[in-house]
Protein backbone atom coordinates (compact mmCIF):
# COMPACT_ATOMS: atom_id res chain seq x y z
CA UNK A 1 0.00 0.00 0.00
CA UNK A 2 1.31 3.46 -0.95
CA UNK A 3 1.95 5.82 1.95
CA UNK A 4 -0.46 8.76 1.99
CA UNK A 5 1.28 12.07 2.72
CA UNK A 6 0.10 14.42 5.45
CA UNK A 7 -1.06 17.11 3.01
CA UNK A 8 -3.30 14.55 1.32
CA UNK A 9 -4.70 13.49 4.70
CA UNK A 10 -5.47 17.13 5.43
CA UNK A 11 -7.35 17.42 2.13
CA UNK A 12 -9.33 14.29 2.96
CA UNK A 13 -10.09 15.60 6.43
CA UNK A 14 -11.32 18.91 4.99
CA UNK A 15 -13.72 17.31 2.55
CA UNK A 16 -14.97 14.81 5.14
CA UNK A 17 -15.83 17.68 7.50
CA UNK A 18 -17.41 19.69 4.69
CA UNK A 19 -19.53 16.77 3.54
CA UNK A 20 -20.66 16.09 7.12
CA UNK A 21 -21.47 19.79 7.59
CA UNK A 22 -23.63 19.80 4.46
CA UNK A 23 -25.49 16.63 5.37
CA UNK A 24 -26.38 16.97 9.05
CA UNK A 25 -23.32 15.34 10.54
CA UNK A 26 -22.92 12.28 8.31
CA UNK A 27 -20.29 12.26 5.57
CA UNK A 28 -20.33 9.76 2.72
CA UNK A 29 -17.13 8.00 1.68
CA UNK A 30 -17.85 8.10 -2.05
CA UNK A 31 -18.68 11.79 -2.06
CA UNK A 32 -15.54 12.64 -0.07
CA UNK A 33 -13.34 10.56 -2.35
CA UNK A 34 -14.79 12.29 -5.40
CA UNK A 35 -14.06 15.73 -3.96
CA UNK A 36 -10.50 14.76 -3.05
CA UNK A 37 -9.79 13.48 -6.58
CA UNK A 38 -11.43 16.61 -8.00
CA UNK A 39 -9.05 18.80 -6.02
CA UNK A 40 -6.05 16.55 -6.52
CA UNK A 41 -6.37 14.87 -9.96
CA UNK A 42 -2.77 13.68 -9.58
CA UNK A 43 -4.10 11.11 -7.09
CA UNK A 44 -6.34 9.26 -9.58
CA UNK A 45 -3.94 6.33 -9.81
CA UNK A 46 -4.07 5.90 -6.03
CA UNK A 47 -7.83 5.53 -5.72
CA UNK A 48 -7.66 2.02 -4.21
CA UNK A 49 -5.20 3.12 -1.55
CA UNK A 50 -7.08 6.36 -0.97
CA UNK A 51 -10.40 4.63 -0.40
CA UNK A 52 -9.36 2.91 2.82
CA UNK A 53 -7.84 6.14 4.14
CA UNK A 54 -10.94 8.14 3.25
CA UNK A 55 -13.13 5.54 4.92
CA UNK A 56 -11.06 5.72 8.09
CA UNK A 57 -11.24 9.53 8.16
CA UNK A 58 -14.98 9.45 7.41
CA UNK A 59 -15.58 7.04 10.27
CA UNK A 60 -13.58 9.33 12.58
CA UNK A 61 -15.55 12.40 11.49
CA UNK A 62 -18.89 10.60 11.82
CA UNK A 63 -18.07 9.71 15.42
CA UNK A 64 -17.84 13.41 16.23
CA UNK A 65 -20.84 15.41 17.26
CA UNK A 66 -22.02 18.10 14.86
CA UNK A 67 -20.73 20.70 17.28
CA UNK A 68 -17.26 19.14 17.17
CA UNK A 69 -17.36 18.87 13.38
CA UNK A 70 -18.31 22.50 13.00
CA UNK A 71 -15.67 23.61 15.51
CA UNK A 72 -12.93 21.76 13.63
CA UNK A 73 -14.18 23.09 10.31
CA UNK A 74 -14.16 26.68 11.53
CA UNK A 75 -10.76 26.26 13.14
CA UNK A 76 -8.94 24.51 10.31
CA UNK A 77 -10.78 25.44 7.11
CA UNK A 78 -12.69 28.70 7.72
CA UNK A 79 -12.60 29.73 4.06
CA UNK A 80 -14.01 26.45 2.84
CA UNK A 81 -17.12 26.65 5.00
CA UNK A 82 -17.93 30.09 3.60
CA UNK A 83 -17.75 28.73 0.07
CA UNK A 84 -19.86 25.65 0.71
CA UNK A 85 -23.31 26.41 2.19
CA UNK A 86 -25.33 23.67 3.78
CA UNK A 87 -27.61 21.79 1.44
CA UNK A 88 -31.09 23.17 1.89
CA UNK A 89 -33.65 20.41 1.70
CA UNK A 90 -36.98 21.75 0.58
CA UNK A 91 -39.94 20.67 2.66
CA UNK A 92 -41.83 18.02 0.77
CA UNK A 93 -45.48 18.69 0.14
CA UNK A 94 -48.30 16.35 -0.65
CA UNK A 95 -49.24 16.09 -4.31
CA UNK A 96 -52.70 17.43 -5.21
CA UNK A 97 -55.58 15.22 -4.20
CA UNK A 98 -57.10 13.60 -7.30
CA UNK A 99 -60.40 15.15 -8.43
CA UNK A 100 -60.66 17.28 -5.32
CA UNK A 101 -62.52 19.94 -7.29
CA UNK A 102 -65.43 17.52 -7.65
CA UNK A 103 -66.40 17.91 -3.99
CA UNK A 104 -67.54 20.91 -1.98
CA UNK A 105 -65.87 19.40 1.09
CA UNK A 106 -63.13 16.79 1.29
CA UNK A 107 -63.80 14.02 3.83
CA UNK A 108 -61.25 11.34 4.68
CA UNK A 109 -61.07 8.64 7.33
CA UNK A 110 -58.66 6.50 9.28
CA UNK A 111 -60.25 3.21 10.25
CA UNK A 112 -58.13 1.03 12.54
CA UNK A 113 -59.16 -2.29 14.03
CA UNK A 114 -58.63 -1.90 17.79
CA UNK A 115 -57.05 -5.33 18.11
CA UNK A 116 -53.55 -3.95 18.74
CA UNK A 117 -51.63 -0.72 19.17
CA UNK A 118 -50.64 1.25 16.09
CA UNK A 119 -47.18 1.04 14.53
CA UNK A 120 -45.18 2.61 11.70
CA UNK A 121 -47.09 0.57 9.17
CA UNK A 122 -50.24 2.48 10.18
CA UNK A 123 -48.66 5.89 9.74
CA UNK A 124 -49.20 6.23 6.02
CA UNK A 125 -52.98 5.90 5.97
CA UNK A 126 -53.36 7.94 9.15
CA UNK A 127 -51.11 10.88 8.33
CA UNK A 128 -52.03 11.18 4.65
CA UNK A 129 -55.76 10.99 5.37
CA UNK A 130 -55.51 13.56 8.15
CA UNK A 131 -53.20 15.97 6.37
CA UNK A 132 -55.16 15.94 3.11
CA UNK A 133 -58.33 16.75 5.02
CA UNK A 134 -56.58 19.66 6.75
CA UNK A 135 -54.93 20.92 3.55
CA UNK A 136 -58.30 21.15 1.82
CA UNK A 137 -60.21 22.48 4.84
CA UNK A 138 -62.23 19.29 5.04
CA UNK A 139 -63.18 16.70 7.64
CA UNK A 140 -61.13 13.86 9.11
CA UNK A 141 -63.00 10.92 10.65
CA UNK A 142 -61.74 8.29 13.07
CA UNK A 143 -63.68 5.07 12.67
CA UNK A 144 -63.04 1.98 14.76
CA UNK A 145 -63.70 -1.14 12.69
CA UNK A 146 -64.43 -3.73 15.34
CA UNK A 147 -66.88 -6.15 13.74
CA UNK A 148 -64.89 -9.38 14.02
CA UNK A 149 -65.13 -10.65 17.61
CA UNK A 150 -63.78 -14.07 16.58
CA UNK A 151 -60.61 -13.69 14.47
CA UNK A 152 -59.65 -10.02 14.92
CA UNK A 153 -61.07 -9.46 18.35
CA UNK A 154 -60.92 -5.91 19.64
CA UNK A 155 -59.70 -5.11 23.13
CA UNK A 156 -61.02 -2.19 25.16
CA UNK A 157 -57.54 -0.97 26.04
CA UNK A 158 -56.61 -0.48 22.40
CA UNK A 159 -59.39 2.02 21.66
CA UNK A 160 -57.83 4.58 23.98
CA UNK A 161 -54.26 3.72 23.05
CA UNK A 162 -55.10 4.35 19.40
CA UNK A 163 -56.71 7.67 20.29
CA UNK A 164 -53.57 8.67 22.18
CA UNK A 165 -51.38 7.68 19.24
CA UNK A 166 -53.38 9.89 16.87
CA UNK A 167 -53.17 12.83 19.26
CA UNK A 168 -49.41 12.36 19.65
CA UNK A 169 -48.97 12.38 15.89
CA UNK A 170 -51.04 15.55 15.57
CA UNK A 171 -53.90 13.79 13.79
CA UNK A 172 -56.85 15.19 15.69
CA UNK A 173 -60.16 13.93 14.30
CA UNK A 174 -63.40 15.83 13.74
CA UNK A 175 -65.81 12.94 14.25
CA UNK A 176 -65.55 9.46 15.74
CA UNK A 177 -67.57 6.34 14.98
CA UNK A 178 -67.42 2.80 16.36
CA UNK A 179 -68.83 0.15 14.05
CA UNK A 180 -70.03 -2.10 16.88
CA UNK A 181 -72.54 0.68 17.64
CA UNK A 182 -73.89 0.54 14.08
CA UNK A 183 -75.16 -3.02 13.65
CA UNK A 184 -78.75 -1.84 13.17
CA UNK A 185 -77.61 0.25 10.20
CA UNK A 186 -75.86 -2.69 8.57
CA UNK A 187 -78.92 -4.88 9.08
CA UNK A 188 -81.13 -2.30 7.36
CA UNK A 189 -78.80 -2.04 4.36
CA UNK A 190 -78.53 -5.84 4.14
CA UNK A 191 -82.31 -6.13 4.00
CA UNK A 192 -82.46 -3.46 1.28
CA UNK A 193 -79.85 -5.31 -0.75
CA UNK A 194 -81.81 -8.54 -0.52
CA UNK A 195 -85.03 -6.78 -1.57
CA UNK A 196 -83.37 -5.28 -4.69
CA UNK A 197 -81.98 -8.73 -5.56
CA UNK A 198 -78.41 -7.60 -4.89
CA UNK A 199 -77.73 -10.10 -2.12
CA UNK A 200 -78.86 -13.50 -0.95
CA UNK A 201 -78.61 -15.81 2.05
CA UNK A 202 -76.41 -18.80 1.28
CA UNK A 203 -76.64 -22.00 3.32
CA UNK A 204 -74.21 -24.06 1.22
CA UNK A 205 -71.36 -25.65 3.11
CA UNK A 206 -68.05 -23.90 2.30
CA UNK A 207 -66.44 -26.67 0.19
CA UNK A 208 -69.56 -26.96 -1.98
CA UNK A 209 -69.80 -23.20 -2.46
CA UNK A 210 -66.11 -23.04 -3.34
CA UNK A 211 -66.70 -25.60 -6.08
CA UNK A 212 -69.56 -23.57 -7.54
CA UNK A 213 -67.75 -20.26 -7.43
CA UNK A 214 -64.42 -21.44 -8.88
CA UNK A 215 -66.27 -22.95 -11.84
CA UNK A 216 -68.30 -19.78 -12.32
CA UNK A 217 -71.64 -21.41 -11.48
CA UNK A 218 -74.41 -20.15 -9.24
CA UNK A 219 -75.01 -22.02 -6.01
CA UNK A 220 -78.59 -23.33 -5.40
CA UNK A 221 -79.30 -20.47 -2.96
CA UNK A 222 -78.53 -17.65 -5.38
CA UNK A 223 -81.69 -17.67 -7.44
CA UNK A 224 -84.22 -18.43 -4.74
CA UNK A 225 -87.16 -16.01 -4.63
CA UNK A 226 -86.70 -12.80 -2.71
CA UNK A 227 -89.46 -13.88 -0.34
CA UNK A 228 -87.48 -16.99 0.55
CA UNK A 229 -84.33 -14.89 0.98
CA UNK A 230 -86.18 -12.65 3.44
CA UNK A 231 -87.32 -15.68 5.42
CA UNK A 232 -83.74 -16.90 5.62
CA UNK A 233 -82.56 -13.43 6.63
CA UNK A 234 -85.08 -13.33 9.47
CA UNK A 235 -83.90 -16.76 10.62
CA UNK A 236 -80.33 -15.45 10.74
CA UNK A 237 -81.38 -12.53 12.93
CA UNK A 238 -83.57 -14.73 15.15
CA UNK A 239 -80.75 -17.17 15.83
CA UNK A 240 -82.28 -20.15 14.01
CA UNK A 241 -79.04 -20.62 12.09
CA UNK A 242 -75.85 -21.37 13.98
CA UNK A 243 -72.33 -20.24 13.25
CA UNK A 244 -71.25 -21.40 9.78
CA UNK A 245 -74.77 -22.39 8.65
CA UNK A 246 -75.74 -19.21 6.76
CA UNK A 247 -74.04 -16.22 5.22
CA UNK A 248 -75.25 -13.18 3.28
CA UNK A 249 -73.50 -12.78 -0.07
CA UNK A 250 -73.49 -9.85 -2.48
CA UNK A 251 -74.23 -10.85 -6.06
CA UNK A 252 -71.46 -10.10 -8.55
CA UNK A 253 -70.37 -11.32 -11.97
CA UNK A 254 -69.84 -15.07 -11.65
CA UNK A 255 -67.50 -14.96 -14.64
CA UNK A 256 -65.28 -12.27 -13.14
CA UNK A 257 -61.63 -13.20 -13.79
CA UNK A 258 -60.85 -12.90 -10.07
CA UNK A 259 -62.72 -15.64 -8.15
CA UNK A 260 -62.32 -13.59 -4.95
CA UNK A 261 -64.74 -11.02 -6.40
CA UNK A 262 -67.47 -13.53 -7.20
CA UNK A 263 -70.42 -13.32 -4.75
CA UNK A 264 -68.37 -12.05 -1.87
CA UNK A 265 -69.46 -12.57 1.77
CA UNK A 266 -71.14 -9.62 3.48
CA UNK A 267 -72.52 -10.85 6.85
CA UNK A 268 -71.96 -14.03 8.83
CA UNK A 269 -72.99 -15.62 12.11
CA UNK A 270 -70.61 -15.67 15.08
CA UNK A 271 -71.23 -17.64 18.26
CA UNK A 272 -70.83 -14.76 20.71
CA UNK A 273 -71.29 -17.07 23.67
CA UNK A 274 -67.82 -18.31 22.74
CA UNK A 275 -66.56 -15.06 21.25
CA UNK A 276 -68.27 -12.15 23.05
CA UNK A 277 -67.57 -8.68 21.77
CA UNK A 278 -65.63 -6.52 24.28
CA UNK A 279 -68.12 -3.66 23.96
CA UNK A 280 -71.52 -5.20 23.23
CA UNK A 281 -71.02 -8.73 24.57
CA UNK A 282 -73.48 -11.22 23.08
CA UNK A 283 -76.10 -8.67 22.02
CA UNK A 284 -75.57 -9.53 18.34
CA UNK A 285 -74.66 -12.74 16.59
CA UNK A 286 -74.90 -11.56 12.95
CA UNK A 287 -71.81 -9.53 12.14
CA UNK A 288 -70.78 -7.72 8.94
CA UNK A 289 -67.50 -8.49 7.25
CA UNK A 290 -65.01 -5.80 6.32
CA UNK A 291 -66.17 -4.98 2.79
CA UNK A 292 -69.78 -4.65 3.79
CA UNK A 293 -69.48 -2.44 6.88
CA UNK A 294 -66.63 -0.35 5.47
CA UNK A 295 -68.36 0.18 2.15
CA UNK A 296 -71.57 1.27 3.85
CA UNK A 297 -69.86 3.63 6.27
CA UNK A 298 -67.75 5.26 3.57
CA UNK A 299 -70.97 6.25 1.82
CA UNK A 300 -73.02 7.23 4.86
CA UNK A 301 -70.17 9.28 6.33
CA UNK A 302 -69.62 11.13 3.06
CA UNK A 303 -66.05 9.94 2.52
CA UNK A 304 -64.74 11.53 -0.67
CA UNK A 305 -61.28 9.97 -0.76
CA UNK A 306 -60.23 6.56 0.54
CA UNK A 307 -56.47 6.35 1.07
CA UNK A 308 -55.33 2.78 1.63
CA UNK A 309 -52.86 0.10 0.51
CA UNK A 310 -53.04 -1.60 -2.86
CA UNK A 311 -53.91 -4.87 -1.13
CA UNK A 312 -57.41 -3.36 -1.06
CA UNK A 313 -57.72 -3.11 -4.85
CA UNK A 314 -59.86 -6.24 -4.93
CA UNK A 315 -62.01 -4.84 -2.12
CA UNK A 316 -62.70 -1.77 -4.23
CA UNK A 317 -63.94 -3.96 -7.05
CA UNK A 318 -66.15 -5.92 -4.63
CA UNK A 319 -67.66 -2.87 -2.99
CA UNK A 320 -68.55 -1.22 -6.28
CA UNK A 321 -71.10 -3.99 -6.97
CA UNK A 322 -72.88 -3.12 -3.73
CA UNK A 323 -72.77 0.58 -4.58
CA UNK A 324 -74.40 -0.07 -7.96
CA UNK A 325 -77.29 -1.97 -6.38
CA UNK A 326 -77.88 0.89 -3.91
CA UNK A 327 -77.38 3.66 -6.52
CA UNK A 328 -74.48 5.13 -4.57
CA UNK A 329 -71.44 6.86 -6.01
CA UNK A 330 -68.14 5.27 -5.05
CA UNK A 331 -65.51 7.57 -3.45
CA UNK A 332 -62.15 8.27 -5.05
CA UNK A 333 -59.89 5.37 -4.05
CA UNK A 334 -56.14 5.98 -3.79
CA UNK A 335 -54.09 2.82 -3.40
CA UNK A 336 -50.47 3.15 -2.34
CA UNK A 337 -47.81 0.44 -2.42
CA UNK A 338 -46.82 -1.80 0.46
CA UNK A 339 -44.59 -0.25 3.07
CA UNK A 340 -41.91 -2.28 4.79
CA UNK A 341 -39.49 -1.14 7.48
CA UNK A 342 -36.14 -2.91 7.64
CA UNK A 343 -36.02 -5.25 10.61
CA UNK A 344 -39.36 -4.13 12.07
CA UNK A 345 -42.05 -6.52 13.30
CA UNK A 346 -45.32 -5.15 11.88
CA UNK A 347 -47.50 -8.21 12.40
CA UNK A 348 -50.09 -7.40 15.06
CA UNK A 349 -50.38 -11.04 16.09
CA UNK A 350 -46.61 -11.35 16.52
CA UNK A 351 -46.48 -8.16 18.56
CA UNK A 352 -49.28 -9.25 20.87
CA UNK A 353 -47.88 -12.76 21.21
CA UNK A 354 -44.44 -11.35 21.94
CA UNK A 355 -45.82 -9.16 24.73
CA UNK A 356 -47.92 -11.99 26.17
CA UNK A 357 -44.98 -14.42 26.09
CA UNK A 358 -42.59 -11.94 27.69
CA UNK A 359 -40.40 -11.57 24.61
CA UNK A 360 -41.21 -7.85 24.73
CA UNK A 361 -41.60 -5.95 27.99
CA UNK A 362 -44.63 -4.11 26.70
CA UNK A 363 -46.01 -2.38 23.65
CA UNK A 364 -43.39 0.34 24.19
CA UNK A 365 -40.45 -2.08 24.07
CA UNK A 366 -37.63 -0.32 22.15
CA UNK A 367 -37.32 -3.27 19.76
CA UNK A 368 -40.78 -2.58 18.37
CA UNK A 369 -41.90 -0.10 15.73
CA UNK A 370 -45.07 0.82 17.64
CA UNK A 371 -45.75 4.50 18.17
CA UNK A 372 -45.56 3.87 21.90
CA UNK A 373 -42.02 2.53 21.49
CA UNK A 374 -40.95 5.32 19.13
CA UNK A 375 -42.34 7.94 21.49
CA UNK A 376 -40.45 6.41 24.41
CA UNK A 377 -37.23 6.44 22.41
CA UNK A 378 -37.56 10.13 21.59
CA UNK A 379 -38.65 9.88 17.97
CA UNK A 380 -40.62 13.01 17.14
CA UNK A 381 -44.03 13.00 15.40
CA UNK A 382 -42.82 15.45 12.75
CA UNK A 383 -39.99 13.08 11.86
CA UNK A 384 -42.54 10.34 11.17
CA UNK A 385 -44.63 12.78 9.15
CA UNK A 386 -41.63 13.80 7.02
CA UNK A 387 -40.83 10.15 6.42
CA UNK A 388 -44.38 9.52 5.22
CA UNK A 389 -44.24 12.59 2.97
CA UNK A 390 -41.06 11.15 1.44
CA UNK A 391 -42.88 7.90 0.72
CA UNK A 392 -46.03 9.62 -0.52
CA UNK A 393 -48.99 7.87 -2.14
CA UNK A 394 -47.27 6.18 -5.06
CA UNK A 395 -48.51 2.66 -5.89
CA UNK A 396 -45.00 1.17 -5.85
CA UNK A 397 -43.82 -0.92 -2.90
CA UNK A 398 -41.34 0.85 -0.62
CA UNK A 399 -38.87 -0.40 1.96
CA UNK A 400 -37.57 2.26 4.32
CA UNK A 401 -34.62 2.01 6.64
CA UNK A 402 -34.38 3.26 10.20
CA UNK A 403 -31.65 5.63 9.05
CA UNK A 404 -34.26 7.52 6.98
CA UNK A 405 -36.34 8.10 10.09
CA UNK A 406 -33.32 8.91 12.25
CA UNK A 407 -32.10 11.52 9.75
CA UNK A 408 -35.41 13.37 9.89
CA UNK A 409 -35.55 13.05 13.66
CA UNK A 410 -32.00 14.33 14.13
CA UNK A 411 -32.81 17.52 12.25
CA UNK A 412 -35.55 18.21 14.79
CA UNK A 413 -33.99 17.16 18.09
CA UNK A 414 -30.52 18.52 17.39
CA UNK A 415 -32.02 21.99 17.86
CA UNK A 416 -33.59 21.20 21.22
CA UNK A 417 -31.41 18.60 22.92
CA UNK A 418 -29.03 19.88 25.60
CA UNK A 419 -25.48 18.46 25.55
CA UNK A 420 -23.91 16.42 28.31
CA UNK A 421 -20.88 14.21 28.86
CA UNK A 422 -21.34 10.51 29.54
CA UNK A 423 -18.91 7.62 29.28
CA UNK A 424 -19.85 3.95 29.03
CA UNK A 425 -16.36 2.40 28.65
CA UNK A 426 -14.23 4.50 30.98
CA UNK A 427 -10.52 4.40 31.57
CA UNK A 428 -8.58 6.68 33.91
CA UNK A 429 -6.31 9.32 32.42
CA UNK A 430 -3.68 10.78 34.78
CA UNK A 431 -2.51 14.20 33.60
CA UNK A 432 0.84 15.35 34.97
CA UNK A 433 1.93 18.96 35.22
CA UNK A 434 -1.42 20.42 36.30
CA UNK A 435 -0.62 23.12 38.85
CA UNK A 436 -4.10 24.03 40.08
CA UNK A 437 -7.67 22.83 40.24
CA UNK A 438 -9.56 23.48 37.02
CA UNK A 439 -13.08 24.20 35.88
CA UNK A 440 -14.74 23.77 32.48
CA UNK A 441 -17.74 25.92 31.60
CA UNK A 442 -19.64 24.42 28.70
CA UNK A 443 -22.76 25.61 26.93
CA UNK A 444 -25.78 23.40 27.39
CA UNK A 445 -26.51 24.03 23.71
CA UNK A 446 -23.96 25.52 21.30
CA UNK A 447 -26.59 27.56 19.43
CA UNK A 448 -28.61 28.76 22.41
CA UNK A 449 -26.73 30.65 25.11
CA UNK A 450 -29.98 31.43 26.89
CA UNK A 451 -29.96 27.88 28.28
CA UNK A 452 -26.85 28.72 30.22
CA UNK A 453 -23.73 26.76 31.06
CA UNK A 454 -22.82 23.59 32.87
CA UNK A 455 -19.71 23.34 35.00
CA UNK A 456 -17.32 20.44 35.45
CA UNK A 457 -14.56 20.68 38.05
CA UNK A 458 -11.27 18.76 38.15
CA UNK A 459 -9.00 18.81 41.17
CA UNK A 460 -5.29 18.03 41.20
CA UNK A 461 -3.05 16.45 43.80
CA UNK A 462 0.69 16.98 43.67
CA UNK A 463 0.43 18.19 40.08
CA UNK A 464 -1.65 15.28 38.82
CA UNK A 465 -5.26 15.57 37.69
CA UNK A 466 -7.30 12.45 37.03
CA UNK A 467 -10.21 12.26 34.61
CA UNK A 468 -12.14 9.53 32.84
CA UNK A 469 -12.00 9.19 29.06
CA UNK A 470 -13.59 6.69 26.73
CA UNK A 471 -11.67 3.58 25.70
CA UNK A 472 -12.83 4.22 22.14
CA UNK A 473 -10.58 7.32 22.18
CA UNK A 474 -7.47 5.51 23.41
CA UNK A 475 -6.01 4.91 19.94
CA UNK A 476 -6.41 8.57 19.10
CA UNK A 477 -4.91 9.64 22.41
CA UNK A 478 -1.86 7.46 21.88
CA UNK A 479 -1.26 8.44 18.25
CA UNK A 480 -1.73 12.21 18.25
CA UNK A 481 0.87 14.64 19.61
CA UNK A 482 -1.82 16.92 21.00
CA UNK A 483 -5.37 16.18 22.08
CA UNK A 484 -7.81 18.65 23.56
CA UNK A 485 -10.12 17.71 26.40
CA UNK A 486 -13.23 19.59 25.41
CA UNK A 487 -13.53 22.91 27.23
CA UNK A 488 -10.71 22.04 29.64
CA UNK A 489 -7.08 21.67 28.52
CA UNK A 490 -4.62 20.35 25.95
CA UNK A 491 -2.69 17.18 26.67
CA UNK A 492 0.00 15.14 24.93
CA UNK A 493 2.61 12.38 25.29
CA UNK A 494 -0.11 9.89 26.19
CA UNK A 495 0.92 6.35 27.03
CA UNK A 496 -0.20 3.42 29.11
CA UNK A 497 0.98 3.23 32.69
CA UNK A 498 -0.34 0.01 34.17
CA UNK A 499 -4.11 -0.10 33.86
CA UNK A 500 -4.50 3.62 33.24
CA UNK A 501 -3.27 6.25 30.80
CA UNK A 502 -0.65 8.85 31.59
CA UNK A 503 -0.42 12.22 29.83
CA UNK A 504 1.38 15.54 30.06
CA UNK A 505 -0.37 18.87 30.48
CA UNK A 506 0.14 20.96 27.32
CA UNK A 507 -1.61 24.18 28.28
CA UNK A 508 -5.01 25.76 27.94
CA UNK A 509 -4.75 27.53 24.60
CA UNK A 510 -7.56 26.70 22.20
CA UNK A 511 -5.56 28.44 19.47
CA UNK A 512 -2.60 26.08 19.87
CA UNK A 513 -4.92 23.09 19.77
CA UNK A 514 -6.31 24.35 16.48
CA UNK A 515 -2.86 24.97 15.03
CA UNK A 516 -1.86 21.43 15.96
CA UNK A 517 -5.11 20.05 14.50
CA UNK A 518 -5.76 18.46 17.85
CA UNK A 519 -8.79 16.18 17.99
CA UNK A 520 -11.33 17.15 20.65
CA UNK A 521 -12.60 14.43 22.97
CA UNK A 522 -15.06 14.44 25.81
CA UNK A 523 -14.18 13.41 29.36
CA UNK A 524 -15.51 13.24 32.90
CA UNK A 525 -14.17 14.20 36.32
CA UNK A 526 -13.83 11.27 38.69
CA UNK A 527 -16.08 12.80 41.34
CA UNK A 528 -19.66 14.09 41.43
CA UNK A 529 -20.93 11.72 38.76
CA UNK A 530 -24.25 9.96 38.38
CA UNK A 531 -24.97 6.45 37.19
CA UNK A 532 -26.53 6.35 33.75
CA UNK A 533 -28.29 3.47 32.03
CA UNK A 534 -28.75 3.62 28.28
CA UNK A 535 -31.52 1.41 26.87
CA UNK A 536 -30.60 0.57 23.28
CA UNK A 537 -33.01 -0.19 20.39
CA UNK A 538 -32.00 -3.84 20.78
CA UNK A 539 -33.23 -3.82 24.38
CA UNK A 540 -29.65 -4.06 25.64
CA UNK A 541 -28.78 -2.06 28.76
CA UNK A 542 -25.49 -0.15 28.72
CA UNK A 543 -24.27 1.10 32.09
CA UNK A 544 -22.06 4.14 32.44
CA UNK A 545 -21.42 7.43 34.19
CA UNK A 546 -22.48 10.97 33.35
CA UNK A 547 -21.88 14.45 34.63
CA UNK A 548 -24.13 15.35 37.54
CA UNK A 549 -25.71 18.22 35.61
CA UNK A 550 -27.68 15.66 33.61
CA UNK A 551 -29.87 14.86 36.59
CA UNK A 552 -31.29 18.40 36.44
CA UNK A 553 -33.02 17.57 33.16
CA UNK A 554 -36.68 16.58 33.70
CA UNK A 555 -38.06 13.23 32.62
CA UNK A 556 -39.07 13.26 28.91
CA UNK A 557 -36.27 15.69 28.05
CA UNK A 558 -34.27 15.04 24.92
CA UNK A 559 -30.52 15.17 25.42
CA UNK A 560 -27.39 14.53 23.43
CA UNK A 561 -24.68 12.54 25.14
CA UNK A 562 -21.50 13.67 23.45
CA UNK A 563 -20.17 11.01 21.08
CA UNK A 564 -22.82 8.50 22.18
CA UNK A 565 -25.89 10.00 20.56
CA UNK A 566 -29.33 11.38 21.30
CA UNK A 567 -31.72 9.97 23.84
CA UNK A 568 -34.83 10.63 25.90
CA UNK A 569 -34.71 10.69 29.70
CA UNK A 570 -37.14 7.99 30.75
CA UNK A 571 -36.72 7.85 34.51
CA UNK A 572 -34.63 8.90 37.50
CA UNK A 573 -33.79 6.09 39.90
CA UNK A 574 -31.68 6.39 43.05
CA UNK A 575 -30.09 9.59 41.86
CA UNK A 576 -29.25 8.09 38.46
CA UNK A 577 -30.80 8.52 35.05
CA UNK A 578 -32.31 6.01 32.63
CA UNK A 579 -32.14 7.11 29.01
CA UNK A 580 -33.75 5.49 26.00
CA UNK A 581 -31.36 5.75 23.08
CA UNK A 582 -32.77 7.55 20.06
CA UNK A 583 -30.04 7.60 17.42
CA UNK A 584 -26.54 8.83 16.78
Amino acid sequence: MVEIQSDVRRTIFKHALLNAYKHDGRCQVGAVLGKVIGERPDLKDLVKDLYSVVKGVADEVNRLSQDEQLSMLKSNFPDAIIEVPKVKVEEKKLPPLPRAEKYSKIVTRFSPNPDCVLHLGSARAMILSHDYAREYGGKFILRFEDTDPRLKKASLVFYNLIREDLKWLGCEWDEEFIQSDRLHIYYEIAENLIRVNGAYVCTCDPPAFHGYITSGRACPCRDLAIEEQMVRWKKMLDGEYKEGQAIVRVKTDLSHPNPAVRDWPALRIIDTSKYPHPRVGSKYHVWPLYNFSTGIDDHLMGITHIIRGKEHLTNTVRQKYMYEYLNWEYPIAIHYGRLKIEGAVLSKSKIIRGVEDGLYKGFDDPRLATFLALKRRGIQPDAIRKLIYDVGIKPVDVTISWSNLYAHNKQIIDKIASRYFAIFDKIELHIHGVKEDMKASLLKHPDDRSRGYRELRVSQKKGVAVVYVSRSDVEQLLSRPTVRLMGLMNIGSVKFEGSHLKAEFKGLSVRKAKLNEAPIIHWLPTEGLIETTLIMPTGEKVEGLAEKNLVEEPVDSLVQLERAGFGRIDAKIDGGVVIYFTSR
